[in-house]
Parts: C-alpha cells; structure tokens; sequence
C-alpha cells in the first residue's frame, strides 16, 4: 500500500500541532514546530490574524490530525470509519480501537520503536511475531491476550541489540500493555480507554460526522 514519504514535520506545522511523527526530536528543541511555528510555505510567517474555521474546516482538520498521527492514507482510515459507521457498536471507541489495536501501533506504544513509521517499518521486515508467529502485515489487529515479541534471529541486529533496549528501559507502556522490558516483550491485557488513546473525542466526533456526509 502507498504512504506518505514526505517531510513529517511539515505536517505537523500545517496542523499546528505535534504529532510526535519524529519520535523523540518532535519533543525536542529542534523540532520543526518550535523552531519554525507558523504553516510551511513562502507566505507561512507572515501574521496575520487567524480566521475562523468552518464546520467542515474543523471536520477536515480533526480528520487530517487523527489520520496523519496514526500514519494512514485516506483510503484505509475512511474504511475504518465507515465500517465502524456499518457496525451497531459506540462508533469513537470502534474507531479508537480499529487504530490503536493495530500491530504497528502496539509496536510504537511497547517502546520497541520511537515513531509509528519506524514500528511500521520493524514489522513489514517481519521482525515482529504474534502468539510466535510472524506477521509482516502493520494493519493486522492484535487481540486481547495476545503476545508480542522480537524474532530470535532479529534480536542480534544493532537496532533491536543496542537501540530499542535503552528506549525500553525509561518508557512506561500504557495500561492495557504488559511490557517486560528485560526480554522486550508485549501482552495485550486490557481494553483501551479513549484518555490512554491521546485521542480528543471531539475530533473522533468530528470525523464521524465529515464521514457520515
């Protein structure tokens, strides 16, 4: 499937807020938002008064936020909300859960990667195992109980021997996480709540409402 290989902090000052896309520089100094905070482009820093957003606008804008954070094309983020939409289900915590159960987000969210296209990356390599089983598919939604682990073969490798364990040792997995961080692996042990997400429910609301158009 196609992605987005453009600059991510462009991104981030369009929207005018982190996204985290650059794992630990967009919490930085050095970060493109801090050093350069206004729309990229010639005319960006020139002030103007800011001008109200439409309804649509604040759809549009919530949409390209929640989309771009979770580092999906429109095609595969319209089809989770419309199948949530289809579904009898409480549509923002179905949409939540169809983003945050994916395998590449669990990656991110373990600590294994700093960024979600890094842990998008780890797992299309095929260095991630499901129940110790591969998967190279980062869409695949993980389960309740299920374990996550490095392939044997792939823990010899400098990222996964020297890098990832000094992120895992200072980060604290969410609460529906288990994380051994000795042996760098993951269980899913609870069910997401919208505060653990980082979601805005406004913006889940705003983009069901742009969808259901």
């Amino acid at each position: 499937m196609a992605r987005y290989t453009g600059p991510k902090e462009k991104i981030e000052r369009r929207l005018g807020e982190r996204l985290l896309l650059k794992g630990e520089r967009s919490l930085s100094p050095k970060s493109a938002i801090v050093k350069k905070p206004y729309p990229p482009g010639i005319h960006g820093n020139k002030r103007r008064s800011p001008r109200k957003m439409s309804e649509y606008g604040q759809q549009l804008h919530s949409k390209q936020k929640i989309r771009n954070t979770y580092r999906l094309m429109e095609r595969q983020f319209k089809n989770y909300v419309k199948s949530a939409l289809a579904s009898k289900k409480d549509l923002s915590e179905a949409v939540m859960n169809k983003l945050e159960y994916r395998l590449d987000n669990v990656v991110y969210r373990l600590g294994i990667a700093q960024s979600r296209d890094q842990a998008r990356q780890i797992v299309n390599h095929g260095h991630i195992l499901v129940n110790d089983r591969k998967v190279s598919i980062p869409s695949y939604e993980v389960k309740m109980g299920d374990t996550i682990k490095i392939r044997e073969g792939s823990k010899k490798s400098p990222f996964f021997a020297i890098l990832s364990p000094q992120w895992i040792a200072k980060h604290e997995a969410p609460p529906w996480l288990e994380l051994d961080k000795n042996q760098m692996t993951g269980r899913i042990k609870g069910r997401v709540s919208m505060d653990e997400s980082g979601i805005n429910p406004n913006d889940l609301q705003a983009i069901i409402e742009f969808y259901s158009r």
